[in-house]
């Protein structure tokens, strides 16, 4: 028996996949990783809700492969594989008026990011002025394992899609208008996506 990257049975019979391959799949997608730079322990998959987890669905979309679609009321994020078929991530986006919105692109990515707050969120919350000149990245470090970031026009736009030390957050609207995402989600995301693959912001209807 093998495994692939996204954690899916290779060279099984499906009679002997069965009903349990989904629940093997689910914790291979979170088992440790002790190779980053910062070693990952294994998530219990029972801490993460069923709806939040790693899974490749059926996804019909006129976008094209490699293409992000982010449903900000979902909270989910879509990887676009092609074939009528998606990457779906559970993810935490930004509290109400913080949001990102509008279309982007992927302007570039870094491993273990160094965090610097925002100009605006330094003026929102003074505890962040000591940080100005950026926190390194760590397992602190608010950005997580991996950072995508977003650019329009050749700006940066200030918005990412990044991992979290925060993993609770998963699921909600309370980042400071950043797309979160499970460490474990991040990395296998990062290794996917291509610097200049285009992000779609689907946002609440009125």
């Amino acid at each position: 028996m093998s495994i692939s990257r996204r954690g899916f049975l290779v060279g099984l019979p499906l009679l002997l996949a069965g009903c349990s391959a989904t629940t093997i799949n689910s914790q291979t997608n979170y088992a440790a990783l002790p190779d980053e730079k910062f070693p990952l322990k294994q998530v219990p998959i029972d801490r993460i809700k069923p709806e939040l987890r790693r899974t490749e669905i059926a996804y019909d979309t006129a976008y094209p492969a490699g293409t992000i679609v982010v449903d900000t009321p979902a909270r989910r994020l879509y990887h676009v594989l092609g074939n009528g078929r998606a990457m779906r991530y559970g993810v935490g986006v930004g509290r109400e008026g913080l949001a990102l919105s509008g279309d982007a692109y992927v302007g570039r990515k870094s491993e273990w990011p160094t965090w610097t707050p925002t100009q605006n969120m330094q003026n929102r919350e003074p505890r962040y002025r000591k940080l100005a000149g950026g926190m390194p990245g760590g397992p602190n470090n608010p950005l997580g394992a991996r950072a995508m970031y977003l650019y329009r026009n050749g700006n940066d736009t200030h918005f990412r899609i990044h991992g979290t030390n925060q993993p609770e957050s998963i699921g909600y609207a309370m980042s400071s208008g950043c797309v979160r995402m499970m460490n474990h989600d991040v990395i296998d995301l990062y290794e996917t996506v291509q610097v200049g693959a285009k992000v779609v912001v689907i946002q609440a209807t009125a």
